[in-house]
């Protein structure tokens, strides 16, 4: 049964590492499951490594598309810094699912800035429960490092409703042929990490 409460899952990444296509994914899966769902993406050169935003939210009836500041049930991060960036969105109960990967942004690439030291200890003194994802790693066992995304949904599908076999009709419903048995090992995978 569907209750009232609007859940918010705000999706950070950069340019290229498959955000919009786990946001797809995502929103599949939560339309599959009966909610209402809502969806706007940013995205900022995402072609040259970008920042680049989901906003997801989903519920019995969802009115806007824009997750406020501090309401940010799950901020589910792609990178380490762009994670950081937008822990302000995130409620003080909420969850973060983060891979644990850094990516230079153009300032540190340029040397005009040092890449932020020990940031998930910096997200686990705001937020309680940090789920940090080895995602490469997992991505490379299951055959494809461009599966980092379909890994971190698996770790994120623990935290939500929706059945595994939902997820995968979600999956099948929106990769390619050639890459799905891939990105299934990789969401399998993925759902092994608990916390």
């Amino acid at each position: 049964m569907i209750n009232d409460k609007v859940t918010n899952i705000l999706m950070a990444g950069v340019g290229g590492q498959g955000t919009l296509l786990a946001s797809e994914i995502l929103s599949e899966v939560l339309m599959q499951a009966g909610y209402d769902v809502k969806k706007a993406e940013v995205h900022g050169m995402a072609q040259r490594g970008g920042s680049v935003v989901s906003h997801v939210r989903f519920g019995h009836k969802v009115h806007s598309v824009i997750i406020p500041e501090g309401e940010a049930d799950v901020l589910f991060g792609f990178e380490l810094l762009e994670t950081y960036r937008y822990l302000p969105l995130v409620s003080p109960r909420g969850t973060v699912v983060v891979n644990n990967l850094r990516i230079a942004p153009p300032s540190v690439a340029l040397g005009k800035e040092d890449y932020p030291q020990d940031i998930p200890t910096k997200i686990r003194t705001q937020i309680d429960d940090v789920r940090l994802v080895d995602g490469v790693r997992l991505a490379e066992e299951a055959g494809n490092p461009r599966t980092v995304n379909t890994v971190l949904l698996g770790a994120l599908s623990n935290l939500l409703e929706p059945t595994e076999e939902q997820w995968v009709e979600a999956i099948r419903a929106l990769v390619p042929e050639k890459f799905l048995q891939v990105n299934l090992d990789a969401f399998k995978l993925g759902r092994m990490v608990k916390d």
